[in-house]
Parts: structure tokens; C-alpha cells; sequence
């Protein structure tokens, strides 16, 4: 039977001062004033029409995602928060996360951001090497994201992330190693390390720029970094994530455990449990924000609805829930997805062969060394005939 997991809450903040070559995310570069003020009405509309899907539910996390949401400043900020706690029961202490941009500190002081709310904020920092950044097409330096660390700190905030790449064009190993020398330095609680990939759709795919380290070097790039970071203190707990003690992000824990998420704004993406139905939505936002604009609050603003199959329920949970080193106990895939744990023990079984699984006698599941290596292999056992 399923069981309503938590519900978090994901706020996609679409636009950015300029869209970066190898992103693929939904974003949209601003040209001319951009609609704050008319957007976080869309926003609220949205909410609203999505709330009968979450009736009575608690928010344990908030996300602004974008594009660059510290583009909009701490006012716009608050007035949605302000409205989605009348209409939302958001539990006290929820990890309330901004995601922001180093080159757009000037759009919303710091301090003004924990007035509104905002207890995390996590900065697209990509490198500390200003010919790393320029390659990359940021609107940032290195000296930008610095500062903007210390001034985020001097106002308060105790629990940042830092996302950092590696494998960019023309960077080596040593220039790989003092990026998260340098991060590590600013001591935030959290770090994001992840692997320039050429996404399809992005310029850089198109024409993918010179220098770009090969396999072998971008694995020793990766095995290098995780060291760095585990003598300094951060653990690595997901697949690109790692933490000081207590500190892991908990809305992204929550999706990679096959926790619900209400998705509002420009292309947001949720996914719900409906206990009453005993089934499973997911349910996008049209992307473009003009679109968005005009029918937010409608039924015309959502771009799909898809329920989750049985037969393709169990791969969605693994491609979650395998990113995580602690894997995760038979128990919960049997609360999160409704199946029970013989509809999954061929593929255990081929996974345990494998060495890419090991399995407890209380049922905890988690991936071997050699498991973590190979995820995607691991992940696709499970996709459905």
C-alpha cells in the first residue's frame, strides 16, 4: 500500500543574466525589466491551484531553483513565502534553500534574504579559476565568489553550498585539486562536485569547446577531489554531494529517497503521492515563461500529467535512490512505490552477482565501491521490459 511520503517544495525562478553554454536546465536569459512582480503573482496562482493535491500535507523543504533566483530580490522572495505559509503548512526549522549567483550579489543583500526567510543559500561557484569561468561562459570571478561567500556569512548564514565542476576544458589536475583547496577554505557545510558533461541541446554540444580532459584524467580528477574533501571533513553521501556532519541537503535527500515535491513555477516538475487513488502523479509546468505568465493558476499552465506505471515504479525509485552511498532498507522502496520486494529480486539478484550491491539481513541495500562506479549499469537493470 502506498504511503505518503514528505512533501518538499520546488520553486523554479526561470530567468539569468546570461545563459551558460553547457546548461540545460530551464533557463532564459533577461532582456529589458523582467516581470518580478507579475511572476510571483504567477507563483501564487500555481500554488493555489495545486493545492487540492496536498491537502492537509506538510512542507518539510523549500527550493528556488532557476535560472538565477537571487536575481529576484529578498521583497519578491518573502511575498511568495508569505503567501505559501497562508496556504501551506510549512513545519517550523524547514531548510529553506536560494540558489545564487556570485555576479548577482547586488540584486538582493544577504541579510535581507534570512529576513525573508531563507536559511540556505547555494552558490554556482564552478570554479575558482577566472580562465576556468571565462571558458565556461560565468558572469563571475573568482574574487566575486569569494566575496560573496564571506558577505553571505557576515549576514548570518551558517549552511552553504558551494557547486563546483571539474573536467572543464583545458583545467588539469592541479587546477582541479586547488578549486576545492579554495572552497574548502571558505568552510562551507556542503559542496557539490560534479563532471562537465556535454548535455544535448546546449551550445556546447553543439560545439564542444577544445581542451576537454579525457575519461582517464576526469577520474583522477574525481578520485583526487573526494579526498580533499574527506580529509577536510565532508562526507560524500550522494553520487556529486558532500556534507560536514548534519549538514546534507535535505530537499535533495528527500527526491533521492522518492520523497514527494510540489513543482510550481516555469517548467517545475513534481511528483505526488495520492494515498486516497493509491497512485502516483507526476505533473510538469509549460517551460517557456510567457506561456507560464499567461495561464498560471489554470489548468492551461501545465505542461503534463503522467501517472507512474507499476511495471516502471521501481526503476524511478532506483534512480533515486542508488545515488546515495547509504543506499537505502527494502522497507522503504516497499512504503515509497506500493511494490513489494519479490517484484525487484531477480534484478538484486543479478546486482549482488555482480558485486554492485550489497544486501543486509535486515534489508538495507546499499552500493559497493565497485557499484558507485558503475550506477548507471547498476540503475538499468531495473528499467522495465
Amino acid at each position: 500500500m502506498l504511503t505518503p511520503p514528505p512533501l518538499s517544495l520546488y520553486v523554479h525562478l526561470p530567468w539569468c543574466v546570461r545563459k551558460c553554454p553547457y546548461c540545460d536546465f530551464n533557463s532564459h536569459e533577461g532582456k529589458g525589466a523582467l516581470p518580478f512582480d507579475d511572476y510571483i503573482d504567477a507563483l501564487i496562482l500555481d500554488l493555489e491551484h495545486d493545492l487540492p493535491l496536498v491537502w492537509g500535507r506538510t512542507v518539510h523543504s523549500v527550493f528556488f531553483g532557476g535560472g538565477t533566483p537571487s536575481l529576484f530580490a529578498p521583497k519578491h522572495i518573502e511575498r511568495f513565502l508569505q503567501a505559501a505559509s497562508a496556504r501551506l503548512r510549512i513545519a517550523p526549522g524547514a531548510e529553506i534553500t536560494l540558489e545564487t549567483n556570485p555576479g548577482t550579489v547586488e540584486h538582493g543583500p544577504f541579510a535581507g534574504y534570512r529576513r525573508a526567510g531563507i536559511n540556505r543559500l547555494s552558490f554556482g561557484v564552478q570554479s575558482f579559476d577566472d580562465g576556468c569561468l571565462a571558458r565556461l561562459g560565468r558572469i563571475h570571478t573568482s574574487g566575486d565568489a569569494e566575496r560573496a561567500v564571506k558577505a553571505a556569512q557576515d549576514a548570518g548564514f551558517d549552511n552553504l553550498n558551494l557547486d563546483l565542476m571539474y573536467a572543464l576544458p583545458q583545467q588539469t589536475l592541479a587546477m582541479a585539486e586547488a578549486d576545492v583547496e579554495r572552497a574548502i577554505a571558505l568552510a562551507p557545510t556542503h559542496l557539490s562536485h560534479y563532471q562537465l558533461t556535454l548535455e544535448p541541446n546546449t551550445l556546447f554540444a553543439a560545439k564542444p569547446p577544445p581542451g576537454i580532459p579525457d575519461d582517464d584524467l576526469g577520474w583522477d580528477m574525481q578520485e583526487r577531489c573526494q579526498t580533499l574533501m574527506a580529509d577536510a571533513g565532508y562526507a560524500q553521501y550522494e553520487v556529486s554531494a558532500y556534507a560536514k556532519p548534519d549538514r546534507q541537503c535535505a530537499h535533495n535527500l528527500n527526491y533521492w529517497t522518492f520523497g514527494d515535491y510540489l513543482g510550481i513555477g516555469a517548467g517545475a516538475h513534481g511528483k505526488l503521492t495520492i494515498g486516497s487513488e493509491q497512485r502516483i502523479l507526476r505533473r510538469w509546468k509549460h517551460k517557456h515563461p510567457t506561456t507560464y505568465l499567461q495561464h498560471a493558476g489554470t489548468a492551461a499552465a501545465i505542461g503534463g500529467d503522467e501517472n507512474i506505471g507499476r511495471d516502471r515504479l521501481g526503476f524511478d525509485f532506483m534512480l533515486n535512490a542508488l545515488r546515495l552511498n547509504a543506499g537505502f532498507t527494502l522497507e522503504l522502496f516497499e512504503l515509497r512505490t506500493g511494490l513489494v520486494r519479490s517484484d525487484i529480486a531477480t534484478e538484486l539478484d543479478v546486482a549482488v552477482v555482480n558485486r554492485w550491491l550489497e544486501i543486509d539481513a535486515d534489508g538495507s541495500v546499499r552500493p559497493t565501491e565497485l557499484g558507485r562506479r558503475f550506477t548507471n549499469d547498476v540503475i538499468a537493470l531495473f528499467l522495465p521490459d
